[in-house]
């Protein structure tokens, strides 16, 4: 049985080594890709709880349940992890998501396949393998397509509820019911996923990447030519100097002061922030975390708290406070 589970979980494994070795900018450290398989597995045992509950009240036979019913347990199970590392700023790009899912679905998988081999072992080595790896690759990939759909929508509204969590989840309980229900033929059903979620998952990774490099070069930019404004004592009389000083009939003159320090530090640390993925990507060794950027960090917090969340969201349009401006903050702070 160990050779079956192993045959079977094999590929989905070097599926997943392949998206990190794709991920120039090493978005995800290891310790925190095994954490998010383990999550995966977890949620695959709650999976078979919720299933076993569920079934028990259900009027129809397996097959129809587990084409129409387990499908939006597991990936609501998946998607609940997601909106987690989503809103807590663990990820905040499509790369780093769909890595994410990957290894959240694989840890998924893994579960399941092996529940699949301890309860059917006489099925012939080849329909456990062919199924295996179909399944492996399924979980994988919808856990991937949710979270870089997720993603893409929280990237426009950070501060944005549950229901963005949709299109993504509804897509991915669409491709799984289609494999469930392909399941009768499992050479079918590997091969239909084989043809579809590797190369959406592709052509999306590679586009990400693109938009990732285009914000890195745009905003960094913009972070030093801020920068350079307010340390020449210009911005005032600048386009952002004066939204800032507009600002007056709405908070308090320290208040105002205070804004005008975050937006000092938040520039230096996103500039920081950026060269960090810069080095990443052309593989050069990543300077450790200096006291001084601990320091610029905690200053940032306590900035945050003076000025209050009305005064941040006031902010928004001189910080450009998307997603991934968020999630570089939580970068540096890893």
């Amino acid at each position: 049985m160990l050779m079956r589970g192993s045959l079977a979980l094999l590929p989905v494994l070097l599926f997943l080594v392949g998206l990190v070795q794709l991920d120039g900018y090493k978005l995800l450290r290891m310790r925190m890709m095994l954490a998010l398989v383990a999550a995966g597995a977890i949620a695959a045992g709650m999976s078979y709880l919720l299933n076993n509950l569920a079934y028990a009240h259900y009027a129809g036979s397996f097959a129809a349940y587990s084409r129409w019913v387990s499908p939006w347990i597991e990936e609501g199970l998946k998607a609940a992890l997601m909106f987690f590392l989503i809103r807590t700023r663990r990820v905040g790009l499509p790369v780093d998501a769909a890595i994410a899912g990957f290894a959240i679905g694989t840890g998924f998988a893994l579960v399941e396949n092996l529940y699949y081999l301890m309860s059917r072992p006489d099925t012939a080595l080849p329909v456990q393998v062919i199924r295996g790896f179909g399944t492996a690759i399924m979980h994988g990939g919808t856990a991937a397509v949710l979270a870089m759909i997720s993603n893409t929508l929280y990237e426009r509204r950070p501060a944005g509820g549950l229901y963005l969590l949709l299109p993504g989840f509804f897509a991915a309980v669409a491709l799984h019911t289609g494999f469930n229900y392909l399941l009768v033929r499992p050479a079918l059903a590997t091969l239909a996923t084989l043809l579809v979620l590797p190369f959406v998952i592709y052509l999306v990774f590679d586009h990400s990447e693109q938009i990732l490099r285009d914000w890195i070069e745009a905003d960094l930019e913009s972070d030093v030519e801020l920068l350079q404004s307010i340390s020449a004592g210009e911005f005032l009389a600048s386009k952002s100097g004066r939204y800032l000083q507009a600002l007056r009939d709405r908070f308090r003159g320290e208040q105002l002061a205070d804004m005008l320090c975050y937006l000092r530090v938040h520039g230096e640390l996103a500039v920081r922030a950026k060269g960090v993925l810069l080095l990443r990507e052309s593989g050069l060794p990543e300077p450790p975390i200096d006291e001084e950027t601990r320091e610029r960090l905690a200053e940032l917090a306590q900035l945050e708290r003076a000025i209050g969340k009305s005064g941040l969201i006031a902010l928004r349009p001189l910080t450009m406070a998307t997603g991934k401006e968020i999630w570089q903050m939580t970068l540096l702070r890893q």
